[in-house]
């Protein structure tokens, strides 16, 4: 009996471990994709606006 409570208690701890680690890695993973976003928005922006100014600034052939 007390090496099944021994077995329970190790499986509990260890899927508590990993739901822990889990839980950080999704948050990380979270805060990833919302800068990759964020990211394609300043490039997308930066690219409509430097499209939209004057070109004489850059030589014909560039």
């Amino acid at each position: 009996m007390l090496r099944l409570l021994g077995l329970l208690l190790v499986i509990w701890l260890a899927v508590s471990i990993l739901g822990a680690v889990f839980s950080i890695l999704g948050t990380l993973i979270k805060g990833l994709l919302v800068l990759t976003v964020v990211g394609v928005v300043v490039v997308a922006v930066t690219g409509s606006l430097g499209s939209k100014r004057d070109r004489k600034s850059l030589p014909r052939n560039w």
